[in-house]
């Protein structure tokens, strides 16, 4: 059986629709659109949990947050915990990592309850060893190396930084190597190309020896705004570039501070788009183009201060639908494939290993994309209901259908400390075909009772199938 290297090229709080393959009408994306022609692009791809750290973690474990304990930034995997770096590396290929990790701290702030079962029992499901609840000690490696136990298994490469927003900006900084070395940017070169500079310098060493294959994740801060500096930062001319862009619907009429800053915005994914070129085109020189399959994909998306005080923690399209390509060498298409059943970050885990022909171990929660690749547009079986955790700014959950979003969230508890409750509120109903950028909230309408009540059903459904108990959700009024 032949084996394929992956390489997974992921962006950081990249709403879907920047892309000129789901609609941007400006020239930002080229190069993502002629592989999305190529090959199969997923029209409706959630994640599992919009805020950096926990999405990261779904990612690497194939568990929902929850489970893992990494359920809000700043808690980092416990080292035991066994990932898709891991089960790449016991069949034989080189792994690689390159640039944000965020998944090695755990804020000394943190009390106990953030490190365990809100209730204080192991809570049922695929996480009943109680491997995701024990303690783990405050580490920081916000702005220093990330030890080789707190690597997540990534072995071969690794060039990355745990918080990358608190060692570099956009045009200075620096990551670390797998030796602990501090890799600075080259002065004046803008971080996506100096990172990028990199993953073609790893594909150089890899192509030494093209019988072993390798999984090289290649995660970029990218458009994620600077934390420090309050905005979003597009390389120099990203203003002018694109100033003329048409506002998304869902923007119109919120002030948020999209205005300022969207421009830049698109200004960083337009940088993502040139050098996933570059990586396209080094493939090539290497002649490893026809053995390599490539998945682009971001862990949430970006409101703009439209929903609450910051760019995501919620369950609106703009910060949970996101962009999913998958470019598979012998399997490309003469007319771009779009699938337009939902699906989850949370399937990604199980598609990488079924792309690699590994078996997927029943602790993974989602599902594999593989069968939509041979030309399955759309699977009748298929569960179209995809469940959102969200944590820091709310203990939420939310399901999306094709048609619908609902979502919940504790009236109680603290959402930086209790990854679960018992007690939920309703607290939004959209209807996604008549109202597509969800400005009319409909949870307090008495029509839709019967939509409700099947949407709690879905909801409740997948929240037992994360391992969480039965919760009681208490209706909107009407």
């Amino acid at each position: 059986m032949k084996k394929y290297n992956i390489l997974f090229f992921f962006s950081d709080q990249q709403r879907w629709d920047t892309c000129g393959c789901y609609g941007q009408a400006l020239p930002v994306t080229p190069n993502l659109d002629a592989m999305a022609d190529e090959g199969v692009l997923f029209e409706n791809a959630y994640t599992c949990q919009p805020v950096c750290g926990p999405a990261r973690a779904c990612l690497q474990t194939g568990k929902f947050a929850t489970e893992t304990g990494c359920f809000r930034n700043d808690i980092g995997l416990l080292q035991d915990e066994k990932t898709i770096a891991h089960h790449f590396q016991e069949n034989g290929y080189r792994t690689g990592y390159i640039g944000k990790w965020h998944l090695a701290s755990t804020n000394s702030g943190s009390n106990d309850t953030a490190l365990y079962s809100s209730s204080g029992a192991e809570p049922a499901g695929r996480n009943a060893s109680g491997n995701s609840l024990q303690k783990r000690p405050a580490v920081d490696f916000h702005a220093a190396p990330v030890p080789v136990p707190y690597r997540g298994g990534w072995k071969d490469q690794w060039i990355a930084s745990d918080v990358l927003e608190f060692t570099s900006h956009a045009y200075d900084g620096y990551m670390f190597d797998k030796n602990n070395k501090v890799k600075m940017f080259p002065e004046g070169r803008y971080r996506p190309d100096a990172q990028t500079d990199w993953v073609l310098e790893t594909l150089e060493e890899w192509s030494d020896d093209r019988q072993i294959p390798f999984f090289l994740f290649v995660s970029y801060i990218e458009p994620h705004h600077q934390n420090d500096h309050n905005q979003y930062e597009g390389p120099r001319g990203s203003k002018e570039l694109f100033c003329d862009f048409s506002p998304p619907g869902d923007l119109v009429g919120h002030e948020g501070d999209w205005q300022e800053n969207y421009p830049d915005y698109l200004g960083a994914i337009n940088s993502l788009d040139a050098n996933l070129a570059r990586i396209r085109r080094k493939l090539k020189e290497l002649n490893m183009d026809d053995s390599t399959i490539i998945v682009y994909g971001s862990d949430h998306g970006s409101h703009f201060r439209t929903r609450n005080n910051e760019y995501k923690r919620s369950c609106h399209q703009a910060s949970t639908h996101v962009p999913l390509v998958i470019y598979h060498p012998d399997r490309a298409q003469a007319v771009r494939l779009r699938v337009k059943n939902m699906v989850s970050l949370i399937d990604l885990p199980p598609t990488f290993l079924d792309l690699a022909g590994l078996p997927v171990p029943y602790t993974f929660q989602g599902r594999s994309l593989v069968p939509f690749l041979d030309k399955a547009a759309q699977l009748d079986d298929w569960d179209d209901t995809v469940f959102i955790q969200i944590s820091e700014s709310q203990i939420g959950r939310a399901v999306r259908t094709r048609r619908w979003c609902y979502c919940v969230a504790s009236p109680g508890g603290d959402p930086w400390n209790d990854k679960d409750s018992t007690v939920y509120q309703e607290l939004y109903l959209y209807d996604l075909e008549k109202d597509p950028h969800e400005q009319n909230n409909l949870i307090h309408d008495s029509e839709y009772a019967g939509t409700k009540e099947w949407l709690r059903e879905q909801l409740v459904r997948k929240m037992q199938a994360a391992g969480e108990d039965f919760p009681e959700i208490i209706k909107a009024s009407c």
